[in-house]
């Protein structure tokens, strides 16, 4: 006997309430009697005295048994004045309050109703609050984890703007003007290729010679490159004719806005790049202008379509005069006074013929590496001097200084500049293209904002939500003993232990 009643009474709390009313220790139909207790407290509460420790059972708990009994000590030295000659309490509220308990202590209801409380805490309130905690605390790490990514792909963006900017050759401040500015600048570039085209002398001679031996060719062999070599960056006029014009009338350019249109959000992309966003998708293709012969007929041209294909167009009207026109002799109009690195059809061929002098000098070196036999030598033997004196060296300093001119004039902002020319429209594509990234920089710096805002309400959550699940939790283990020193009470104090209470 003696050992069994030291054996604990272990309870799983979920099952208290079913455990009590197995046991006859509550009534099943405890939740009636309740109400009728719950009506009665509340008709208590409204007349209370100045109290801390009451005002702290009002505050928004819910007024079990216990609490009903702590009110009553409290009331017994509040209320002290109120007895009459028999001990007996003549004060309202002690009577109020005695009645409560009274009520409660009738059929044990107030071990039935503390047993579900408990549950309540332990089964519902408890994980919902966790839950919600829980949640608040990620939350703070998602909006964190995304403000980083916000502000990392905004500074990527920026990084690809300055660099698509810097490839276009602008800084990226005023992007419209900045790119105008650079084609007022066009004319001095192409003027110091065709001066630098003098040096080509000894490239034309050397691929004529051979040319010559190795094939008896006998027609002029790069006639552009001949021109420019001699006469520099001359106009088209004195290249189709031979003559020097005597009066120039270039075409007019209007000047473009400054400020593309909102409303134009075709991408046209970084040419050159390899990301998808720059990529360039105009329906029928991009001429570069480089090789692009005249179209008359498109001259005549209707509508607001662009033939982006016609490199050949000015980037205002222009009136173009034939050969063979009615125009007065010694007057280069329209194109024919542009010079041949501005005219695109010129400019195309001498393009083409620094693309060919630059493949047969990438030739020769190679043929150059392979002729260490006496059959590869003698077949020179009888080749002209200039071609005899060449050494592998001295050839590849010509390359080089091809492949410079080459690479000046096929440049990537080159071929952008070459493209306003052809349509003062392009300067809005690109403005448009890149003011698209810092736009969506920008959104990414605001969603950066956003999440800081978000993670700071997060945070206010967290910081409420923690003293209630402190406080329930301390509740809870204090019912919990209080439920457990009860129980314990009927069974001759054996030792109680309700399990799962965790919060």
């Amino acid at each position: 006997m003696e050992n069994v009643q030291n054996v604990p009474i272990d309870i799983q709390t979920s099952k208290l309430l079913d455990w009590l009313i197995d046991r006859r220790h509550c009534n099943l139909k405890w939740q009636n009697a309740v109400k009728e207790i719950r009506e009665k407290i509340n008709v208590a509460m409204q007349d209370m005295p100045e109290n801390e420790e009451i005002k702290q059972f009002l505050s928004g708990s819910y007024i079990h048994y216990f609490h009903c009994l702590r009110i009553v000590e409290i009331l017994k030295g509040t209320e002290e004045s109120s007895k009459n000659i028999f001990g007996k309490y003549s004060s309202q509220r002690m009577k109020d309050w005695q009645e409560v308990v009274r009520l409660y202590q009738a059929d044990n209801i107030y071990l039935a109703e503390v047993a579900s409380l408990l549950i309540r805490s332990v089964s519902y309130e408890g994980p919902v609050l966790r839950k919600q905690l829980a949640k608040a605390k990620q939350l703070q790490q998602d909006m964190s984890r995304r403000e980083v990514e916000c502000q990392s792909s905004a500074a990527n963006l920026q990084e690809h703007y300055y660099a698509a900017c810097k490839k276009y050759g602008i800084k990226g401040d005023n992007i419209p003007r900045e790119l105008q500015a650079l084609v007022k600048e066009l004319p001095d570039v192409l003027n110091q290729v065709g001066t630098d085209a003098a040096r080509l002398e000894e490239k034309i001679q050397l691929y004529t010679a051979f040319t010559n031996f190795v094939c008896e060719w006998s027609e002029p062999v790069l006639p552009m490159l001949t021109f420019a070599q001699k006469r520099g960056n001359a106009t088209f006029y004195e290249w189709r004719t031979g003559k020097v014009p005597a009066v120039m009338e270039r075409p007019l350019v209007e000047d473009t806005p400054v400020e593309a249109p909102a409303e134009d959000t075709i991408d046209w992309g970084d040419f050159g790049t390899q990301e998808p966003s720059s990529e360039i998708t105009v329906e029928d293709g991009i001429d570069w202008g480089i090789s692009v012969e005249p179209s008359p007929e498109q001259d005549g041209g209707s509508g607001d379509a662009i033939d982006w294909g016609d490199a050949d167009v000015a980037p205002a009207e222009i009136a173009v005069v034939q050969a063979g026109t009615d125009c007065p002799d010694g007057v280069a109009k329209g194109n024919d006074a542009l010079s041949v690195l501005e005219n695109a059809q010129s400019r195309g061929q001498f393009v083409d013929e620094l693309m060919e002098l630059e493949a047969f000098l990438r030739q020769r070196l190679t043929e150059m590496g392979q002729e260490s036999d006496v059959v590869a030598m003698s077949q020179f033997q009888s080749a002209p001097r200039v071609i005899q004196i060449q050494s592998t060296q001295h050839i590849r300093g010509m390359l080089s200084e091809v492949q410079d001119l080459l690479g000046r004039l096929t440049s990537l902002q080159m071929q952008h500049l070459f493209m306003i020319l052809a349509s003062p429209r392009y300067v809005e594509r690109v403005t448009e293209v890149l003011r698209q990234k810092m736009k969506q920089a920008d959104i990414l710096e605001l969603k950066a904002i956003s999440m800081v805002e978000k993670r700071r309400e997060a945070l206010e959550e967290q910081s409420r939500l923690e003293p209630r699940v402190d406080l329930l939790a301390e509740r809870t283990q204090e019912l919990k003993k209080m439920i457990e020193t009860d129980i314990s009470k009927r069974y001759n104090n054996r030792p109680v232990n309700l399990m799962g209470v965790v919060i």
